[in-house]
């Protein structure tokens, strides 16, 4: 079977972190969160693999490549001007004569797909929304289904007064390829906005598929962090990178931690890196590839990406900081703070 993985959005909402990088790219645990999706594609052998495209397209086109070494084949389809998750998917539509998968390139789930084309199957569904049960964010569609799994009402990104279920739309879809015929060429057209309510109004036979796995929608930075958390604690099942030296530690090759450093799991440490004398690293840090930590700094609860160079002394807690970003000497930064470079100077 084949999906389609939308990944030309801007992510405004996660910026500086996205001024330089597509959010598709953002890393958990030291892998872009696309590559977790590309995997999860692939266990569930949906190997042949559609990419919009639109914000910095080189930067994820040369880092997937054809996809052969991810065990998939992968198109890309990039569009100058955006089009719409709908408008995105229909500028593909050559790739798809038959059933298809559409998942987002920036969220983070460990779903079952083959028993969501089960039930598609089953429903003899036009178009299947994954659903999720949420406690009290309604940033998505709400949507209410009968008690055959029909889609009997959707709203998407309701005001509060209009919130009428808390189980919401994941941006995670089966469909048939008929699909394409309520979406319009060359247009910007949004699913949410145009064509599951189409549907509905049509009296189409849609239906909504409520989900128990873990899923995440990294929209913002209290939701990446919230992702990266719960990577590292194992409430999603992904492949995190390295091997798993200890409980909930695990380490990339080629990097030298000094055997006076401390380190408090759950914790990701890249490959090529140094970890020097007296170093801290504590419970939820992830250190990115190539990274440098110098004498007697402090990591507590803090992301930093690849190339990160760490001066002695410094203390880093609950912040994320970017690509090739260097902290000076006995500096601290605390508390929610986002550091961020362009790479490209």
């Amino acid at each position: 079977m084949k999906a389609m993985v939308m990944a030309a959005g801007v992510g405004t909402r996660l910026r500086p972190l996205t001024h330089f990088i597509p959010k598709p790219m953002i890393p958990i645990v030291n892998k872009p969160a696309l590559e977790h999706t590309l995997e999860l594609l692939k266990k569930h052998n949906l190997d042949e693999v559609v990419i919009n495209l639109h914000f910095y397209p080189d930067m994820i086109r040369d880092h997937f490549e054809d996809g052969r070494r991810y065990g998939l084949k992968i198109q890309y389809s990039q569009e100058k001007v955006l089009l719409g998750t709908a408008g995105g998917v229909k500028r593909a539509e050559r790739y798809f004569q038959e059933t298809f998968v559409v998942m987002s390139g920036d969220g983070l789930t460990d779903i079952n797909l083959s028993k969501v084309i089960e039930f598609h199957k089953k429903k003899k569904s036009l178009a299947t929304m994954v659903l999720k049960k949420v406690d009290a964010r309604f940033d998505y569609g709400v949507t209410l289904i009968d008690q055959y799994n029909r889609i009997e009402k959707f709203i998407e990104k309701p005001a509060w007064s209009d919130v009428f279920a808390n189980t919401v739309n994941t941006g995670i879809y089966v469909f048939e390829p008929e699909i394409f015929d309520y979406i319009p060429k060359n247009k910007f057209y949004d699913f949410g906005r145009n064509v599951w309510p189409l549907l509905l109004a049509g009296k189409k036979p849609i239906f909504g598929y409520e989900m128990n796995s873990y899923w995440c929608d990294i929209g913002n930075l209290q939701e990446y962090k919230r992702a990266e958390k719960n990577a590292l604690e194992g409430a999603v099942k992904i492949k995190i990178p390295g091997k798993l030296k200890s409980k909930n530690i695990w380490i990339g090759s080629n990097t030298y931690i000094h055997p006076g450093v401390k380190i408090a799991g759950p914790v990701v440490i890249g490959s090529n890196c140094r970890i020097e004398k007296g170093v801290t690293v504590d419970s939820f840090t992830t250190i990115g590839n190539n990274s440098i930590i110098e004498e007697k700094a402090v990591l507590s609860d803090c992301i930093l990406w690849a190339g990160v160079h760490v001066a002695r002394g410094v203390q880093l807690r609950n912040c994320v900081i970017g690509n090739q970003a260097t902290i000076s000497e006995n500096i601290s930064v605390f508390e929610g703070s986002v550091i961020n470079i362009d790479e490209k100077k």
